[in-house]
C-alpha cells in the first residue's frame, strides 16, 4: 500500500462512485432493506456473488503483464457474460470510463494505454485491476480495494436512503470486512486462472432489479 493507492480508497476520487448504489435503492423500494440488520445482510450476499466476480477480475487484471488490447478484450467479454442485466452492463462501462477518466491522470501503464487504445467502453472491475497495478499494488490489493467499493456504496446508499445512523453503517461494513478479506486471499489463483474460469457467481434478483430500476421516473442512484 502507498499514499497514492490510498487515493482510490477515498470516496471522494472523482469515478462517479457517489452514483452506485449497489442496488440499494431499489431494494429498499421493494422492502429489502429498512434497517442495520437488513441492511447487513443484503451486504453480505452482495460481497459472496458479484463481489467475488468483481474482485476476481479486479485481481486478475492487476497480474497481467503487458496485456495485449486482444487480452483486455477477452477479459471485458467474460465480465460481460457474468452481467445477464442489460442495464447493469451499461452502468459498468460508465463507471469505468469515469474510473479510466480520473486514474489516466495520475498513473501510467501499457495496461492502461491498451484500455484506453480499446473502441468502446471498459468494466469498473477491469478498470480497477489495471489502476491498481499502475500504483504499484498487488493482486490482492486489488481484490480488497474491488470488495472496499461495493461496501461503500452498499452503505453510503443506505445513509442517505434510510437515514441509517453513520456510525452502524461503519460497523456494518467493517464486519463485512472481515469476510472479504478471506475471500480476497484467492488473488493469486485468479491471477493464474484464465478470464473464462474466474467467479460467475452473480445474483438474479440484483439483475431483475437493476432493470426494474433503470425504468424508474425519478432515482438518486444511476445503479
Amino acid at each position: 500500500m502507498n499514499s497514492a493507492l490510498l487515493m482510490l480508497v477515498d470516496g471522494r476520487f472523482p469515478a462517479g462512485g457517489h452514483t452506485n448504489s449497489a442496488g440499494v435503492e431499489a431494494a429498499v423500494r421493494i422492502g429489502d432493506i429498512g434497517d442495520g440488520a437488513t441492511l447487513e445482510r443484503y451486504l453480505l450476499g452482495r460481497l459472496a456473488t458479484t463481489g467475488v466476480v468483481d474482485a476476481a477480475f479486479s485481481a486478475h487484471v492487476a497480474g497481467l503483464v503487458a496485456p495485449s488490447i486482444a487480452d483486455l478484450e477477452l477479459v471485458d467479454a467474460e465480465y460481460s457474460a457474468r452481467v445477464p442485466s442489460p442495464r447493469l452492463r451499461e452502468a459498468s462501462h460508465k463507471f469505468g470510463r469515469q474510473l479510466l477518466r480520473a486514474g489516466r491522470g495520475i498513473w501510467a501503464s501499457p495496461t492502461l494505454d491498451a484500455i484506453d487504445a480499446r473502441d468502446r467502453a471498459t468494466h469498473q472491475a477491469v478498470v480497477l485491476g489495471a489502476l491498481c497495478a499502475a500504483a504499484g499494488a498487488s493482486p490482492a490489493d486489488a481484490a480488497l480495494l474491488a470488495f472496499h467499493h461495493l461496501s461503500a456504496a452498499v452503505t453510503s446508499a443506505a445513509i442517505r436512503l434510510l437515514g441509517l445512523d453513520p456510525m452502524e453503517a461503519a460497523a456494518i461494513q467493517a464486519r463485512a470486512g472481515h469476510r472479504a478479506d478471506r475471500w480476497a486471499a484467492d488473488a493469486d489463483q485468479w491471477v493464474r486462472s484464465t478470464p473464462a474460469q474466474l467467479p460467475a457467481c452473480g445474483g438474479s434478483l440484483t439483475e431483475i432489479l437493476a432493470e426494474d430500476h433503470g425504468r424508474w421516473d425519478a432515482r438518486l442512484f444511476v445503479a
